[in-house]
Parts: structure tokens; C-alpha cells; sequence
């Protein structure tokens, strides 16, 4: 009995002492307190209890912040998930992740060329990651390759080491695209988790993702065009349809453009960010209505560019750059007759109603029209625009050093682009030609695209940099 009484009075003698060495912050018990009336209000009682003072120190335990704040606060702090701006990591991955989109967009019209697109006659997510390994895998697939309607109106004399090459080519697009979707989602994943991306950052990253799983099943759905008699005129040259052949390129393109526009509005919101006060002027600059119309045509010029590659995808997808290999001219005039641009020849009904928008999107000579249409309107727009930031005083002024940068930019791809689509034109269709007249469209749009985000003023970037500057500010004691 006399031990367990003596024991007591050791533990009631050191449990102050032991409070004090694990439950408290020692970094933050070294700051003074400077609320006095939460002095006032549990200084002196604290003191008279302790001894020592222990609770007249911040209450800081287990590293929370000043347990005094936090009341007068009304228990309103709260730790968010996700952080305020996103880590530069993730631009770097997603701006490779936009070069390896560009890569598989060239290679997958070196497929198209190569007409390799459907030597592979299954789609095996899988499984189909291994190519054949023995001759007897060599002579299944070749078996399935002869029974397509490819095979038996274009290349009933090919042999297996002609058919191997083809499916080499289809088979490095699809492995590819694997690649594509896998560096991107176990990447997300982790960055997601980590914290290491704002709350609107992982958000157009679930996107992404989601557009590439969508491109994978798009890729399958056109290659299955291509597969099947009834989907194409019978006698007709055996191609997939150049309506879901758009819809593939024109979702790669999308999923591009996305990781390059978030990639870099990373960047841009760190650079910002590290000098708020030039970066305000800076957007009050570009906020200027002097600018107004500068801004806006960016933009269109913007949706310019991607319409009109993807009247390219129509015109890939009809082979009709194999007609008409000339320029400006098309036959005789600037246009074919108009018997010609709009025949009966493409009407499924009986009354002629569709006339006009079947022959826009079937008919290979109004779709090559179509073609050097919107590319006209496109050197043009650029040009014009470029005239205007050189001939407008005001423009001149204001717009920023790296816009004019931009623009020059602009012009140059434009004029790279033009020379590589005549040039294409009027050798018919040379492979090195018509996959450098395809990068080119990309890189274009690329293009306008850093120039938009040169041009364009982010409102969240603007967010934050006032909410920096806020901060900043030097506070007025009272």
C-alpha cells in the first residue's frame, strides 16, 4: 500500500513535465502570444495552475495553430486537398505527354499512306500487345488479312513478307497508343494522390483521360469501317469511313491541344506568380479595349486552323488529293463545273434534299475545294492579322513584346503549311510530302495556341495574383 501511495506521488509530480515534453509544439511554444485579451482572459489562471507558466503559452499541440485563433475564428479553418497552383512536374509530364500525341498523330498518317490500317482485322486490347511470334501465328493473321475486302479487290498477290510489313506499321500505331494512354494514367494517378495538382487541374486531367480512352475506341471504329462491304460502295476502293476517320483525328487533336494548353497555363501561373506586381500590369495591358479585337480574332483563328485540318481529315479519308493536282486552278478554272461539285451521283433520297451536304462531305472534288477554301481563309486571316499588329498604332503600343513574338510565329507555320500543301498537291501526294503537310497542321495549331496564351488573360491567374498581392501588403498594427 505504501508503495502503490508513493508511486502515485511520482506520477503526480512529473505528469506536468511529461504534458509538456510530448503534447507540445516546441517550435511554436517559443512564439509569444500576442492576443492580449486571450492573455487577460486565461493567462493568469493557467500560470496560478502550472506553476511554470505552461499554459500561458500558445496551446499549440499536436501542431495546430494557436488554439485561441481558432476560436475567435469561429472554428472556420479548414486544410484544403488540393493546393492552390499545381507543381511544375506536372507541366513537364503533361507537355511530354503532348509531344508523344503529335508523334503517334504523324505516325498514324505514315499508317493511313501506307494503306496498313487494316492488316490487323481484330481488336485485342490485350492480348494483342504481342505480335505474332512463329509461322503458324504468321499464316493466322495472314489468313484473317485475306478474307478482308482489302485484300481481295487491292493486294490478292501479296506475299507474307509484304503482308508483315503493313502489319508491323498497324501494329507500332496501336502499341503506341497503349504507351500513350498508360504514360498518362499511372502518372494521373499518382499526381492526384500526391497532391501535386490544383482542385480545376485534376479535374481537366480526369478529362484527358477520359478523351483517351474515347480515342482508343474511336481507333477501332474506323479500322472496322474499312472491314465490312456493306459500309462502302461495292466495286468502290476499300477505305474506312472518312467521317469516323475525322472523328479519330479530330480527338487526337483535341486530346493535344488540351495537354499542351494545360502544360503550359502551368507554367505561365508559376511565372506570374513569382512577380505578381509586373504581372498585374501585364494583364491590365492585355485587358486594355485597344486589344479587344486582337484577342477575339486569336480565338477564331484558333477554331480557323482546327477546321480546317479537319476538312484535311475528309480529304485524306476520300483520297481526294489525287484529283485536281494542280494550283490555283482545278481543271480548267479556279472551280469545277457545278454539275460537278454538286452531283446527283452522291443523293440517297429521292427528292434531292441531301444534295448539298453529301456532296460537302462525300464527293472528293467540293471537299478538295472545301479544303483550299478554309486553307485560303486561313493564310489570309494570318496575314491580315499580322498587317493589323503592324499597321494599327494603338495595337502596336500596347501588345506586348511576346505576343508580337506569337504572331511572327503564326505567320511563319502558315507560310511553312501553304508551301507544304501545294507542294503535295503538285507532286500527288509524295509520302515524305503529305506526312510533313500533316505535322504541319498540328504545329500550326500549336502555334496559335501559345499565341492565345500569350494573348489571352486567365481569370484564375488573375485570382491568384490578387490574392498574392493581398498578401503581400504590409499589415497596419492597431
Amino acid at each position: 500500500m505504501t508503495s502503490a501511495t508513493s508511486m502515485f506521488g511520482i506520477l503526480r509530480r512529473t505528469a506536468p513535465r511529461l504534458t509538456r515534453t510530448f503534447f507540445t509544439c516546441q517550435h511554436a511554444s517559443k512564439t509569444p502570444a500576442t492576443s492580449k485579451t486571450t492573455r487577460g482572459l486565461i493567462g493568469s489562471t493557467a500560470s496560478s495552475r502550472s506553476g511554470d507558466g505552461l499554459l500561458s503559452r500558445p496551446p499549440t499541440a499536436f501542431g495546430f495553430t494557436n488554439l485561441s485563433s481558432l476560436l475567435l475564428s469561429g472554428g472556420k479553418s479548414r486544410v484544403k486537398f488540393f493546393p492552390e497552383t499545381s507543381d511544375k512536374s506536372v507541366a513537364y509530364w503533361l507537355l511530354g505527354s503532348a509531344a508523344s500525341v503529335f508523334g503517334i498523330v504523324v505516325f498514324g498518317g505514315l499508317t493511313r499512306l501506307t494503306e496498313s490500317g487494316l492488316s490487323i482485322t481484330e481488336w485485342r486490347p490485350v492480348t494483342g500487345s504481342l505480335p505474332p511470334r512463329d509461322a503458324s501465328d504468321w499464316d493466322a493473321e495472314f489468313t484473317k488479312y485475306r478474307s478482308s475486302p482489302e485484300f481481295k479487290l487491292l493486294n490478292p498477290h501479296m506475299t507474307l513478307d509484304e503482308f508483315k510489313s503493313i502489319y508491323y506499321m498497324e501494329w507500332t500505331h496501336r502499341i503506341w497508343g497503349r504507351l500513350v494512354g498508360m504514360s498518362f494514367l499511372l502518372p494521373a494517378a499518382y499526381f492526384i494522390a500526391r497532391r501535386k495538382v490544383s482542385a480545376p487541374m485534376a479535374g481537366k486531367i480526369v478529362g484527358i483521360a477520359g478523351l483517351i480512352g474515347f480515342q482508343g475506341f474511336l481507333g477501332w471504329w474506323m479500322v472496322k469501317s474499312g472491314l465490312k462491304d456493306d459500309l462502302f460502295a461495292p466495286g468502290s476502293h476499300p477505305r474506312v469511313s472518312q467521317y469516323r476517320l475525322t472523328a479519330h483525328l479530330g480527338t487526337a487533336f483535341l486530346c493535344y491541344t488540351a495537354m499542351l494548353w494545360n502544360g503550359l497555363s502551368i507554367l505561365r501561373e508559376h511565372k506570374l506568380l513569382a512577380n505578381p506586381q509586373a504581372a498585374r500590369k501585364l494583364f491590365d495591358r492585355l485587358k486594355s479595349p485597344s486589344l479587344r479585337v486582337f484577342r477575339r480574332s486569336v480565338g477564331a483563328l484558333a477554331v480557323l486552323v482546327f477546321c480546317t485540318a479537319m476538312s484535311g481529315g475528309l480529304v485524306a479519308g476520300l483520297d481526294a488529293g489525287l484529283i485536281y493536282n494542280e494550283f490555283p486552278y482545278m481543271g480548267t478554272g479556279l472551280t469545277p463545273p457545278k454539275s460537278e461539285l454538286f452531283s446527283d451521283f452522291y443523293s440517297h433520297t429521292s427528292d434531292k434534299s441531301d444534295i448539298w451536304w453529301r456532296n460537302a462531305l462525300e464527293n472528293p472534288s467540293l471537299v478538295q475545294l472545301d479544303h483550299r477554301i478554309l486553307a485560303t481563309t486561313t493564310f489570309t486571316s494570318v496575314m491580315g492579322l499580322w498587317a493589323y499588329t503592324k499597321l494599327s498604332p494603338t495595337v502596336k503600343k500596347m501588345l506586348p513584346a511576346a505576343c508580337r513574338k506569337g504572331m511572327h510565329g503564326v505567320v511563319g507555320f502558315v507560310c511553312l503549311q501553304v508551301a507544304l500543301g501545294i507542294s503535295t498537291l503538285w507532286y500527288l501526294v509524295p509520302l515524305p510530302l503529305a506526312s510533313a503537310h500533316q505535322a504541319g497542321s498540328l504545329a500550326l495549331l500549336s502555334s496559335v495556341i501559345i499565341l492565345g496564351g500569350r494573348t489571352w488573360v486567365s481569370r484564375r491567374a488573375a485570382r491568384l495574383i490578387q490574392q498574392r498581392l493581398a498578401h503581400s501588403r504590409p499589415r497596419i498594427r492597431r
